[in-house]
C-alpha cells in the first residue's frame, strides 16, 4: 500500500473545476448526500434534532443538500441558515426547496431550546481568507457548547485547512467528513483538537488525479513491506554499526536514551561517543553499548550526532563539540543524523551549515522541533508554526536533507520536494528524551538497510504508534517517559515487519 495523498487547496480546486465539467451528479450532490449518510451513523435514535448549520459559501449547499435527504428518511433536522439568503449554487437551492416541501424546520438564530442529537458544522469551508470574528465566531461557540457530537464537513470551520492553524475561532468537531483528498490541516498543528476522528470520502473521484500530489499522509498501515522480516542465517554485521555522539557533562542521558533506542530498534552494534569528562565507561542497563573513544566510535556505519551535546542557543563560544566533532561528522561520507544541540550550531555557524548543504555521500537527516526549526531559517516560532510545511520544506531545501519538523502531525520533508504528515502521536510525546529516542530509530532503520526518507518516515510513525499504544493501555499521556515509549516501539517493529500492519 502507497502512502495516501495529502492536497493543497489550490490542488483541490484544479480537481474540482474538472469534475464541474463532467456529466452526472454534481459534487455538492455528492457531498452532500456523504454527509447525511455520515450523519445518520453518527445521530443518537433519541428523536432528538439533527442541527444543520448551513454558511453562505459552497460549504453551506452541502449542508443544504445533507438536511434535504435526511429530512427525506424523515430525520427531525432543524437548519440554522446563518446567510439567510437563497443560496447560490443550484443544488442548494434546489435542496432548500425540497427540505421546506417536507415540512423541514428552518431558523435564522442558534436554536436554544433544542437538545440536538448531532450538530452538523456547514458554516464556512476550505476556502478561509480571514479570521472568524464577531457573528460567525458566536456560531462557532454555540456549535462547540451544544453538548451533541460535532460532524463537520469538510474541515472543521474556522481551521485553516493548509495549515492547521486556528483562524479566530474554530469549532471542535468530534468527527470530520473530508471530501476527495486528504487536507493536512487536519492532521497537523492545532488540526487534530479540532478535526476529531477523519473519514475521507472521494466523492468517485479517480485516484490518477492524485498522482502527482507531492504531499502524502504518514500512517502504520501504508508502511508495510518497508523493513521486511529477518532471515534465519543473520548476523549481527547483516544489520549495520551505529554510533551516537553526544552526551556532555550533565546531559549524558540524551546520548544513552538514543542509543539505547538504536539498539532495541535492531541496530546489529550500538556505539556511544560521549562528550562528558566524567563519562561512565559502561551503560550497566544496557550494557550491550560500546561506549568508546570519539575516534573509535565515528567509525560506525551510521552517525547519529548531537543528542545531549550542551551548546546553549545564546553561547557566543564555540565548544569543542562544534569545533572539531561535529565537522568531522558532517564530513564522514556516511548516512548522518543531526540532531539537538548539533542543529543548533549549525544555525549559528555558517560553515557547517554550508558543509551540510554540501554533503553529497550518504543521506543526511535533520530533527528539529519548532523552536530548532526557527534558528535554522532565521525567523520566530511562530512562523514556523503558521506553516509548518513551507517551514520544514525550507529546511529541507535550504541543507539538502531529509527534515521531521516536531511537533503535532510531525511533517517529513525531502530536498526533493516531497513532503508527509504523520498521523500517529499524541501528547505523551511532549516528555524529555521523546526527541533522543527518535533520532536513535532513524538511524537503526538507516543501518538496516532503509534509504534516508523511508527510515526518517517509518522512524516518525513508529515512534507516534507507539506512543499511543502506551496511551491505549493507560499509561499515559501524562507521565509517559522516552524509554517506555522506546519498549513499545520494539514490540511494534517486530509486529509490524511479521504481519500485516492493520491500523
Amino acid at each position: 500500500m502507497s502512502l495516501a495523498p495529502v492536497l493543497g487547496l489550490e490542488e483541490i480546486r484544479a480537481i474540482e473545476a474538472r469534475a464541474a465539467r463532467a456529466p452526472g451528479e454534481t459534487l455538492m450532490e455528492r457531498a452532500g448526500r456523504a454527509t447525511a449518510r455520515a450523519a445518520r451513523a453518527l445521530a443518537r435514535d433519541t428523536g432528538a434534532p439533527i442541527i444543520v448549520v448551513a454558511g453562505p459559501g459552497n460549504n453551506g449547499g452541502d449542508a443544504w443538500v445533507a438536511a434535504a435527504h435526511l429530512r427525506e428518511t424523515f430525520h427531525r433536522v432543524i437548519v440554522f441558515d446563518v446567510a439567510g439568503v437563497r443560496p447560490k449554487a443550484v443544488e442548494a437551492q434546489a435542496a432548500q426547496s425540497a427540505f421546506t416541501a417536507r415540512g423541514g424546520e428552518i431558523v435564522s438564530a442558534w436554536p436554544q431550546r433544542a437538545q440536538p442529537s448531532l450538530v452538523i458544522d456547514g458554516l464556512l469551508g476550505i476556502g478561509l481568507t480571514r479570521d472568524v470574528e464577531g457573528a460567525l465566531a458566536q456560531v462557532v461557540q454555540e456549535i462547540n457548547g451544544s453538548g451533541a457530537p460535532v460532524l463537520a464537513i469538510d474541515v472543521p470551520s474556522g481551521l485553516d485547512s493548509e495549515s492547521g492553524v486556528v483562524r479566530g475561532a474554530a469549532v471542535r468537531a468530534t468527527h470530520t467528513l473530508t471530501f476527495i483528498a486528504r487536507k493536512v490541516g487536519l492532521y497537523t498543528a492545532a488540526g487534530p483538537d479540532h478535526a476529531g476522528t477523519v473519514e475521507l470520502d472521494t466523492l468517485g473521484i479517480a485516484e490518477d488525479d492524485f498522482r502527482e500530489a507531492a504531499g502524502s499522509l504518514l500512517e502504520p498501515r501504508a508502511l508495510a513491506g518497508w523493513l521486511a522480516p529477518r532471515a534465519r542465517d543473520s548476523h549481527k554485521g547483516s544489520f549495520g554499526s551505529v554510533a551516537v555522539i553526544g552526551g556532555n557533562r550533565g546531559m549524558v542521558g540524551a546520548a544513552l536514551l538514543a542509543a539505547r533506542a538504536s539498539l532495541l530498534t535492531g541496530a546489529g552494534k550500538v556505539f556511544v561517543g560521549l562528550l562528558a569528562s566524567d563519562a561512565p565507561a559502561v551503560d550497566f542497563e544496557h550494557p550491550e553499548l560500546m561506549l568508546r573513544a570519539l575516534d573509535d566510535a565515528l567509525a560506525a556505519d551510521v552517525l547519529v550526532v548531537g543528542p545531549g551535546a550542551g551548546r546553549s542557543p545564546s553561547s557566543t563560544s564555540v565548544s569543542m563539540f562544534e569545533r572539531s566533532v561535529l565537522p568531522a561528522a558532517i564530513a564522514m561520507p556516511k548516512p548522518l543524523v543531526l540532531d539537538a544541540d548539533a542543529l543548533n550550531a549549525i544555525a549559528f555557524n555558517e560553515t557547517l551549515a554550508d558543509a551540510v548543504a554540501n554533503r553529497r555521500t550518504g543521506p543526511t537527516i535533520l530533527t528539529p522541533h519548532p523552536a530548532e526549526a526557527a534558528r535554522l531559517l532565521g525567523i520566530e516560532s511562530s512562523q514556523v508554526q503558521r506553516d509548518r510545511v513551507a517551514a520544514a520544506r525550507r529546511i529541507a531545501h535550504k541543507l539538502g536533507a531529509h527534515v521531521v519538523l516536531k511537533g503535532a502531525g510531525s511533517i517529513c520533508a525531502m530536498p526533493d520536494g516531497r513532503w508527509s504528515v504523520n498521523a500517529t502521536g499524541n501528547p505523551g510525546l511532549a516528555s524529555g528524551g521523546t526527541g533522543d529516542v527518535l533520532a536513535g530509530m532513524i538511524g537503526a532503520l538507516i543501518a538496516q538497510g532503509l534509504r534516508g526518507d523511508r527510515a526518517l518516515q517509518y522512524a516518525v510513525c513508529l515512534h507516534g504508534a507507539a506512543a499511543d499504544a502506551c496511551v491505549a493501555r493507560g499509561d499515559g499521556p501524562a507521565g509517559l517517559t522516552a524509554s517506555e515509549v522506546l519498549l513499545e516501539a520494539r514490540r511494534l517493529m517486530n509486529a509490524w515487519t511479521s504481519t500485516p500492519i492493520s491500523a
